[in-house]
This record gives structure tokens, C-alpha cells and sequence, in this order.
């Protein structure tokens, strides 16, 4: 049901950085740059695998943490997205392995990112 979403970050540059190597591991890159002339000023930028659906904008006060689980195609593209994410400075908040209390074959992994949000990444596929 969700087309987009996005987070508020400090500091867009650290915020970059941090998912540019956490999400290269599932596919996904930093697709746009929203022009600043169109955000007053405000640093926002789109990431996915084929069009932006994970927006990051440059706030001041970024407010308490939040969930974002992003899928996985496959086991090994979660662990390469905690291994990345924690290289980039994330926090460990569950490492990879199977959630049977969600479902036999949960399979994800949780860091806690610059701004205090908790990012997964996960794989609903059998083993």
C-alpha cells in the first residue's frame, strides 16, 4: 500500500553516506536530488531499485526514532546489508537470522542509523 516515504535527517551528508553503503548491498542507490529552489533550501533526496520510494529531507530536529524494513531478495542480500550498514557506522540492533515469531521463514536484520532510526532489511523467502 505504500508508494513512498521518508525520514527527517540532521545532517543530509552523513545521512548519505550512511545509506548510499547500506543500501547498495539490496540493489538501491540514491536516485534524485529534489532541486533546492523547489524545498527552500532543504537537502532531499530519493533512494530505490527502480524509482525513488525512500525519500531523505535535512531537517534541524529529527525527532524520536522510527521503523523502516526494507525487502531483501534473498538471505545473503541481508547479511551484505548488515555488514554494510554497520561498516557505515550503524548501530547493531539485531543481527542477521531468522524472526520465526513472525513467520517460519523471517529472515532479517536490524541497525540503528546516524539519525536514530531503526532500518531492516529483510528476506520472506525460504531458505
Amino acid at each position: 500500500m505504500i508508494d513512498h516515504t521518508g525520514i527527517p535527517v540532521a545532517d543530509f551528508d552523513r545521512a548519505r553516506s550512511f545509506y548510499d553503503r547500506a543500501f547498495a548491498p539490496l540493489g538501491a542507490s540514491l536516485l534524485m536530488m529534489v532541486p533546492v529552489e523547489h524545498t527552500g533550501g532543504v537537502k532531499v533526496g530519493g533512494y530505490g531499485r527502480e524509482r525513488p520510494v525512500f525519500w531523505l529531507h535535512e531537517v534541524s530536529a529529527t525527532g524520536p526514532g522510527r521503523h523502516y524494513a526494507f525487502s531483501a531478495r534473498s538471505r545473503a542480500e541481508v547479511d551484505a546489508f548488515y555488514e554494510a550498514a554497520m561498516a557505515a557506522g550503524g548501530r547493531d540492533n539485531g543481527k542477521p537470522g531468522l524472526r520465526p515469531h513472525y513467520h517460519p521463514d523471517y529472515y532479517g536484520a536490524f541497525v540503528i542509523d546516524p539519525d536514530g532510526n531503526n532500518i531492516e532489511a529483510v528476506c520472506h523467502a525460504p531458505g
